[in-house]
C-alpha cells in the first residue's frame, strides 16, 4: 500500500508537471493570437494563467488514469504471455512505422509534434490490434512461446511438455504416487475451474460427493508439498480463448491453445482430447500397461473371493485389481490356493487370467498320458 502511495504521488506530480509544461507551450503560441507582448506584465499573467488551467487538468487526468493503469496491470497479469510478446510487437511496429511516416510534418512549426503523437497513437493501435490477430501465426513460427506461457504462471519453471491434469485424475489419488516417481517430466498445471470444480465438489450435500471432493483437495495439497514436483494453479487465460462451457471442454481447449498434454483417467476427457489432437496421458492405461505378464503354465497365489458365473468356477483378484477365473474352484471360497494360469485374456476393462487347480491339472495330464 505505501508503494503504491508513492507511485499515486510521483505519477499526479509528473502528469501536473506536463499540464504545465504543455500549457505554457500553449500560452507561447497563442500570444501573437491575442495580440499580448511576450514582455508584458498582462502576457505574464495570460501565460501563468494557461500553465494553472494545464495543471489543473493534469491533476484531473491524472486521478483517473491512474485508477485506470491499475486495473489494466492486474489485467495484464491475466493476459496470457503469447498476447502479451504480440501486444508488445505490435507497439513497436506501430509506433517505428508511425514515427518514419511522419518524419515530413516534424518542421511543421506548432503542429509537427502533436500530428506525430496523434499518429503515433493510431499506429500502435493498429499494430496492436494486427499483432493480436496474427498471435496464431507467431505462436506457429515461434512454438517455444506457448510453452512459456503454460510454465509462466504460478512461478512453474521446468523443462518438458507441461501437463494439465483433470478433476478426476486428482481426486482418484493416483496421480500422488505416480509424481513421486518422477515419470512426469514437465510442470503439472491446475487450471482454476478445475479447482474451483473441486471445491464444489466438496461443499456438495451429498455425503459420497463430499468426500471425493476433500480427498481431491487433500491429493492436490500432498503433490503440491513435493519438492520434486513443480505445480501450480494456471490462471493465463482469457475468457476469449477458454470460453465458458462444461469443465471438460475448457479444459482440452485450454490445452491445445498452450500446445500441454492432460493427465486423466476419464474416458470422455480422454475421447475429446484424441479428437482435437491434444496429447493424453491416461493413468488406466498406464495402470494396465504395468500388470505383470502371465503366461499358460506359470503358478500364481490368489484366495478364491466368490464363485463365478459359470458352474464350478471360483473367482479371485491379484493386487492390482486383475480378475483370475479358477475353474473348479468354487469349493474353494475363502481359501488362498496356488493355481495354475491356462490362458489370458485381454479386454477393454484390463486383463482376466484363467486358471486351474494344480491337482486339476495334474489329473487332466495323467488322463492325456499314453498308457
Amino acid at each position: 500500500m505505501i508503494i503504491l502511495r508513492g507511485l499515486w504521488s510521483l505519477f499526479v506530480a509528473a502528469v501536473v508537471l506536463v499540464g504545465v509544461i504543455v500549457g505554457n507551450l500553449i500560452a507561447q503560441e497563442l500570444l501573437p493570437v491575442v495580440h499580448l507582448e511576450t514582455a508584458s506584465r498582462d502576457a505574464l499573467l495570460f501565460t501563468i494563467g494557461i500553465n494553472v488551467v494545464g495543471g489543473l487538468l493534469g491533476f484531473l487526468f491524472s486521478l483517473f488514469a491512474f485508477r485506470k493503469i491499475v486495473t489494466w496491470v492486474n489485467y495484464f497479469e491475466r493476459v496470457s504471455f503469447v498476447d502479451k510478446t504480440a501486444g508488445a510487437i505490435g507497439v513497436i511496429l506501430g509506433l517505428v512505422v508511425a514515427l518514419l511516416v511522419t518524419v515530413p510534418f516534424a518542421e511543421i512549426r506548432g503542429f509537427g509534434l502533436p500530428i506525430r503523437i496523434f499518429a503515433s497513437v493510431v499506429g500502435v493501435a493498429l499494430g496492436v490490434g494486427f499483432a493480436m490477430s496474427a498471435r496464431g501465426q507467431i505462436v506457429y513460427v515461434f512454438p517455444s512461446l506457448s510453452r512459456a506461457s503454460a510454465m509462466g504462471s504460478g512461478g512453474v519453471r521446468g523443462h518438458g511438455t507441461p501437463k494439465m491434469l483433470d478433476t478426476n485424475v486428482i481426486i482418484d489419488g493416483r496421480i500422488a504416487d505416480l509424481a513421486a516417481t518422477r515419470f512426469l517430466e514437465g510442470p503439472l498445471l491446475v487450471p482454476d475451474f478445475v479447482l474451483n470444480e473441486l471445491h464444489h465438489i466438496a461443499d456438495s450435500s451429498d455425503n459420497l460427493k463430499r468426500a471425493r471432493g476433500r480427498r481431491g483437495l487433500d491429493m492436490l495439497n500432498t503433490i503440491k508439498n513435493m519438492s520434486t514436483v513443480d505445480v501450480a494453479v494456471y490462471e493465463d487465460y482469457t475468457d476469449d480463448e477458454v470460453p465458458y462451457d462444461d469443465v471438460d471442454t475448457r479444459l482440452v481447449k485450454l490445452a491445445k491453445a498452450r500446445h500441454a498434454a492432460i493427465v486423466t483417467n476419464d474416458y470422455s476427457v480422454n475421447e475429446i482430447a484424441k479428437l482435437s489432437g491434444v496429447p493424453v496421458l491416461n493413468v488406466n492405461e498406464l495402470a494396465n500397461s504395468l500388470r505383470p505378464v502371465f503366461l499358460p503354465g506359470e503358478q500364481l497365489t490368489v484366495t478364491i473371493v466368490k464363485e463365478g458365473k459359470e458352474r464350478g468356477q471360483g473367482v479371485g483378484y491379484l493386487d492390482d485389481g486383475t480378475m483370475v477365473v479358477v475353474e473348479n474352484g468354487a469349493p474353494a471360497v475363502g481359501r488362498l490356493l496356488p493355481v495354475t494360469v491356462t490362458s489370458v485374456l485381454q479386454t477393454n476393462a484390463g486383463k482376466m487370467i484363467f486358471a486351474e487347480l494344480p491337482e486339476e491339472r495334474a489329473t487332466r495330464k495323467r488322463g492325456n498320458d499314453p498308457q
